[in-house]
């Protein structure tokens, strides 16, 4: 079975070797192996446990509550629900943050529209007698 260093694992991920370390330490990657001399070596199943790390870190997820959810890896299909209810409540805080993104863009769209056709007007008075139209986020 290939292993990989932290330095090959760090490159991969886009993530820096003290990132790695600091997850470690949290206890996020419990089946690291470690050689004799203590270098981290990892598996093909360690990186993918690591993109889901990376993926609940980007949702805004706190690490300790990231480790929560390895522990209950650990602890097996017992634990089924308590995952299955995570990620719905991940997802819920990622399609909120769609939502709102979306919103800003709108205002940003109207806004690159305001200053595309004042820019062809060569004044922004072209937009003095149109109803002004404010989009709240």
């Amino acid at each position: 079975m290939k292993t990989y260093s932290i330095g090959e694992v760090a490159k991969e991920l886009n993530l820096s070797i003290y990132t790695l370390r600091y997850y470690d330490k949290e206890g996020l990657m419990p089946y690291v192996e470690r050689t004799e001399n203590g270098t981290r070596r990892f598996k093909e199943s360690d990186i993918s446990a690591l993109h889901i790390i990376e993926c609940l870190k980007s949702t805004g997820m706190p690490i300790k509550e990231i480790k929560h959810f390895i522990d209950w890896c650990a602890e097996g299909d017992a634990t089924l629900q308590n995952r299955y209810d995570m990620f719905l409540e991940r997802k819920a805080s990622v399609e909120a943050k769609i939502k709102e993104l979306q919103q800003t863009m709108e205002v940003i769209d109207h806004k690159c529209s305001y200053y595309k056709t004042a820019l062809e007007a060569g004044t922004e008075e072209v937009h003095r007698n149109k109803k002004i139209e404010i989009i709240h986020p």
